[in-house]
């Protein structure tokens, strides 16, 4: 059973389940907050003139007492019918601010800490990624864009993937590893349709470059890793990038190790219809059955939608292979 729940702040919590439709949560892995979209009827069984839902609101909604979105109404969009929409959106919202920070040796769990602390957003559990980063100066930038810079360098050296989202009402940091659920969607298993795609043609490299420039030398040294047989399959599919003049060779040879182990690669993208879920969301890492591809094998969740009527609930999972 679904349980909406309306927070005006002022002290009055309004329960808006019997009158609430046409739901849809939505969550992402990278770039943007989790946001939920509902109806609600107008009137109805709230006479009441206390009894009202304004922006900056608290949404809370529960399933069978488990806990599924925190959030705050963004938008109202209301008219002469009979039903007014509401849009809300989790923590991770007001991540899309923009502010510059200048970080010296810090792991990304400290870079998220401290943006955490200074905007006032709650923390729940937050791993530690271990990687200390050099340096990273970042001007006038979008908070959540930052916080996904720290993490995507991390998973360059160290090959470890975490996901920052929001844990209803808690921002949380945790390695996908760890976010591995006890089921699987597939055949004979919630599966209701799919849909599969590979390409070489958005984030596939077969020949990796990192150039070193030395001033002393005056020379710029080039660091190479390639797989002969996908260039003979694929033609060469080049991944250009500069390292710091700091980094020692060994430490180049572990980027180097690690980038051609995530692009040295098809992508392949796998959309699921299923019967929904709600342990279910963007970052899951979910084992995934389909006999007539040959796939039986964990993914990551990139974006994963669930729809709310009345008795029925479906989700939509776009999915990604990970290494």
């Amino acid at each position: 059973m679904m349980q909406v729940l309306i927070d005006n702040r002022d002290g009055n919590v309004w329960d808006v389940s019997d009158i609430a439709g046409d739901m849809s949560w939505k969550t992402s892995r990278i770039g943007k907050a989790g946001s939920l979209d509902f109806t609600l009827l107008k009137g109805g069984l709230y006479e009441s003139e206390r009894y009202k839902y304004r922006n900056g609101d608290i949404v809370q909604v529960t399933k069978d007492g488990h806990p599924v979105f925190y959030g705050y109404i963004f938008s109202v969009d209301g008219g002469s019918g009979e039903t007014v929409k509401l849009k809300a959106y989790d923590q991770i919202r007001y991540l899309m601010n923009t502010d510059t920070f200048v970080f010296q040796d810090r792991r990304a769990s400290d870079m998220i800490t401290l943006i955490a602390e200074k905007f006032r957003l709650r923390t729940g559990y937050i791993a530690d990624t271990s990687y200390v980063i050099p340096q990273m100066a970042e001007d006038g930038k979008k908070l959540l864009d930052i916080c996904d810079k720290a993490l995507t360098l991390t998973l360059v050296h160290t090959g470890r993937n975490f996901m920052l989202y929001d844990d209803f009402g808690y921002l949380a940091l945790r390695n996908v590893e760890d976010m591995l659920l006890d089921f699987y969607v597939g055949e004979e298993s919630l599966l209701t349709d799919y849909s599969l795609s590979t390409s070489i043609d958005e984030d596939t490299y077969n020949r990796i470059v990192l150039y070193q420039d030395n001033k002393k030398s005056g020379k710029r040294e080039l660091h190479v890793a390639e797989d002969s047989a996908n260039k003979a399959q694929w033609g060469v599919l080049q991944l250009y990038q500069s390292v710091g003049e700091e980094m020692s060779v060994a430490a180049i040879r572990s980027r180097l190790d690690n980038l051609a182990t995530l692009k040295n690669r098809e992508t392949r993208k796998l959309k699921l219809n299923a019967l929904g879920d709600i342990r279910v969301r963007a970052g899951s890492y979910i084992r995934v059955w389909l006999k007539e591809e040959g796939i039986h094998q964990p993914f990551l969740v990139d974006e994963c939608t669930h729809k709310f009527d009345g008795a029925l609930h479906t989700m939509t999972l776009e999915l990604k292979v990970i290494p």
